[in-house]
């Protein structure tokens, strides 16, 4: 079987219903309205997104990553819901520090399951998710003041350093993108990066290039070489399993979570694989 029918058939067997629109609307040609129908379970009253969105806590809450994983379904379905994205806004502004700044999670998360890397430093207000949650914002065209406030907090961060992790980083440049940013000084930057996985040959967790350009016309690609993309690409389609989907690197709290988490990297594989013609 090629690489996207068992992908395809991992994610009608195995993925959580969000996913599995998600999936139709890209591949298909599906109404992205129905990924937006999908969405509609996570939002809560107060208008954040929360009930486990993101798979590695299971926390009905809202959270402000569960709101970036919201806004990452909507920009990749196309789907444009100013209301739902609206009333998310409304509540990371009223969650935000005086200058805008937001953590990815709160304690509350300790009263459910949860993976063990989720813990007390997700509750420091920085740079991740706050300048992922700006930039994503960017994109989808909504304008609002707590997204003036937030980029006014992360311009001023960023210009005391970039972060030190891969994962704060990619935040930092889900934001920079859209300001007058120096690539060779993001490019000298990436090899100094925790969890930054440069090296294709590497099966450990990380960020890898193709997360940071997830389609040739990526701000970020002129960053990395065509072998480096390239490489990358053959890694990705080697890792697929032999049941059509994509393993994880790391342990989520449950069965129910790596598969949820899994149909999340599957969905995602071939996106950057078509995206790249490696379909």
């Amino acid at each position: 079987m090629d690489i996207f029918s068992a992908g395809r058939d991992f994610v009608r067997r195995e993925a959580r219903l969000v996913e599995s629109r998600l999936f139709a609307t890209i591949f298909e040609g599906a109404d992205p309205a129905g990924v937006v129908d999908a969405l509609r379970g996570y939002q809560n009253a107060d208008g954040g997104f929360g009930h486990g969105l993101e798979p590695d806590k299971r926390c009905p809450d809202s959270l402000s990553l569960d709101v970036e994983v919201a806004f990452d379904t909507l920009l990749a379905s196309g789907a444009r819901e100013e209301e739902m994205v609206r009333r998310a806004v409304d509540w990371l502004d009223k969650t935000a520090t005086p200058e805008g700044a937001v953590s990815l999670a709160a304690p509350v998360i300790e009263g459910y399951p949860r993976a063990e890397h989720m813990s007390e430093w997700t509750y420091q207000p920085d740079i991740n998710p706050t300048a992922g949650l700006v930039g994503r914002l960017y994109k989808l065209g909504v304008e609002h003041p707590w997204r003036e406030r937030a980029a006014a907090w992360c311009a001023a961060k960023l210009a005391e350093g970039f972060p030190e992790d891969a994962h704060g980083m990619h935040e930092a440049m889900e934001f920079l993108e859209h300001t007058e940013v120096d690539l060779d000084q993001v490019r000298d930057w990436l090899p100094k990066l925790k969890w930054y996985r440069a090296d294709a040959t590497d099966p450990s967790y990380g960020v890898t290039p193709l997360h940071l350009a997830p389609t040739p016309d990526s701000f970020w690609r002129p960053l990395f070489d065509d072998a480096q993309i390239n490489g990358h690409l053959d890694r990705l389609v080697a890792d697929q399993q032999d049941d059509g989907g994509w393993a994880i690197t790391w342990e989520p709290p449950s069965q129910a979570a790596t598969l949820e988490y899994r149909g999340i990297l599957t969905v995602h594989a071939l996106r950057t694989l078509k995206a790249y013609n490696r379909l």
